[in-house]
């Protein structure tokens, strides 16, 4: 009996000895799953669900995976970075440390500027393949632009960044919270006599081709009055205005024509959707339709919106941008023969001695000016004026007439 025993003992252990085995061969066959675990730019969290921004321009980007990486794998090729519009990855270094993959750029990204890393084909020590990848992130500070030629940031002080355009006055101006809630980061004007005017207008309006861009909040807490947003001399030069309604906007404008002379024509978006096609004005090539959607209001009243506004001297075209999108194009081709407009050279202030050469901030004219000066809606001295109530920021002039693509990435970089 005893031997009996002894035999059955030797078989169970036999037999646990094989089932450990085969649950460590078990084990041994199923690797740690190769997976992304962290992405970082410098102490930023770049592996979120929405794009993050405000990412420093001098981090390095940092990726841990679950597993040690093949350092074969992981090379300019699979590991890229590439700013928007640009087809071309950002010159960077990348190394590899057992489960780390780090990009270092070879110089500094640009600040305010949208980018995309792309995670590809990259492959762990054992074999196992990365799906790709992708994380957009914008950096942070304001993207410098090509061709500006005067930028007010009103980061804290009403002095232009670009260009010698400081002010001549800066009247009752405050600070407060920009697009991204930044405090201080914004001009803010109260309705009644904020007001920054800027000398030697002319300079920054005489153009062929010419592009005005800039961030509003429109305040209607202002006692139901209009907006005069911003003007040289009013329709004398520019001037920009929103009624009441908030679901139009109007920019009258000074144009030279073939012979030298000058005139003016008032562009008004009210995004009834109507061209030269189908009840609007002969010129209307493009207006988006938004009686749908709330009208211009669900976009302007009450909230941040990027303005641009494009004249083409070239193509005898003029463009409105609301947040980086084409609200409205006027073709002057499509005008019959005749039409001054047709002849449209570009911009140019007219020179009336009852207006001044000075670009205004909140109001239609600098305050020198006499026409209006007894209309208690235009006067500037009078409380019932359509003084500009809300916020400004980041206004830019280009003598260039910027492309679609270009105002939707400036919209992009600075949203």
């Amino acid at each position: 009996m005893k031997n009996k025993l002894n035999r059955w003992s030797v078989w169970l252990a036999a037999i646990a000895l094989i089932s450990f085995t085969a649950c460590g061969d078990d084990d041994a066959a199923e690797p740690t799953k190769f997976e992304l675990k962290s992405l970082m730019a410098g102490t930023v969290d770049l592996n979120t669900t929405t794009a993050v921004t405000d990412v420093p321009t001098d981090a390095a980007i940092k990726a841990t995976f679950s597993t040690n990486v093949d350092a074969t794998s992981a090379t300019n090729t699979t590991v890229t970075l590439t700013k928007q519009g640009e087809t071309t990855s950002v010159p960077a270094a990348i190394a590899v440390s057992g489960s780390e993959v780090t990009l270092t750029p070879n110089a500094a990204l640009t600040a305010g500027t949208a980018y995309t890393l792309t995670l590809g084909s990259i492959k762990s020590s054992d074999g196992q393949t990365l799906a790709t990848k992708t994380k957009n992130f914008t950096t942070a500070g304001t993207a410098p632009l090509v061709g500006t030629l005067a930028h007010w940031s009103f980061d804290g002080n009403t002095n232009a960044i670009v260009g010698n355009f400081n002010p001549a006055a800066s009247i009752d101006i405050t600070y407060g919270p920009d697009r991204k809630n930044q405090a201080n980061k914004a001009a803010v004007f109260n309705g009644s006599t904020s007001i920054i005017e800027i000398a030697n207008g002319s300079q920054l309006l005489n153009a062929n081709n010419f592009t005005l861009s800039f961030w509003m909040k429109l305040n209607s807490d202002n006692g139901d009055r209009d907006h005069f947003v911003m003007g040289l001399g009013a329709f004398q030069g520019l001037g920009i205005e929103v009624p009441k309604s908030y679901n139009s906007i109007k920019i009258a404008a000074q144009y030279e024509w073939a012979d030298g002379s000058t005139g003016a024509n008032d562009f008004s978006f009210n995004g009834d959707g109507k061209t030269g096609t189908n009840g609007g004005w002969a010129a209307i090539e493009t207006e988006k339709d938004l009686t749908n959607a709330g009208g211009l209001s669900a976009l302007i009243k009450d909230k941040w919106a990027h303005i641009t506004f494009v004249v083409n001297g070239a193509t005898k075209s003029r463009f409105l941008y609301v947040n980086g999108e084409l609200m409205e194009k006027d073709n002057f081709t499509l005008l019959p023969d005749g039409e001054k407009l047709k002849t449209m050279k570009g911009l140019k202030f007219s020179g009336s001695t009852e207006v001044e050469d000075k670009l205004a901030f909140g109001f239609n004219q600098s305050r020198g000016g006499t026409m209006w000066a007894t209309e208690p809606w235009g006067g500037y001295s009078f409380p019932t004026a359509n003084h500009f109530k809300g916020s400004l920021d980041e206004i830019r002039i280009f003598h260039t007439a910027l492309t679609g693509a270009e105002v939707q990435a400036m919209y992009n970089s600075e949203k």
